[in-house]
């Protein structure tokens, strides 16, 4: 017992009415940017897990991590 053609077309058209074709072209857009987003992210993962090189960008020359530059205080508010 599965799901015939003919049950599959009836659920489409009921979904087509409740929510309409440009919504659920919009679901379709944003669902396929999340994927790619996930794909790309893992990605990036992978290649910086293969690349032991790549972790030397938080480090400075004497191989100490990098302290974040800080900004000059506005000494007039003071």
């Amino acid at each position: 017992m599965g799901i015939s053609i003919w049950q599959l077309l009836i659920v489409l058209g009921i979904v087509i009415l409740l929510f309409g074709t440009k919504k659920l072209r919009n679901i379709g857009t944003d669902l396929g940017g999340a994927i790619r987003g996930f794909k790309k992210s893992m990605n990036d993962e992978d290649s910086k897990a293969a690349d032991p090189d790549s972790l030397e960008e938080d480090t400075d020359a004497k191989g100490q991590p990098a302290k974040p530059e800080e900004k000059p205080r506005d000494k007039s508010h003071s």
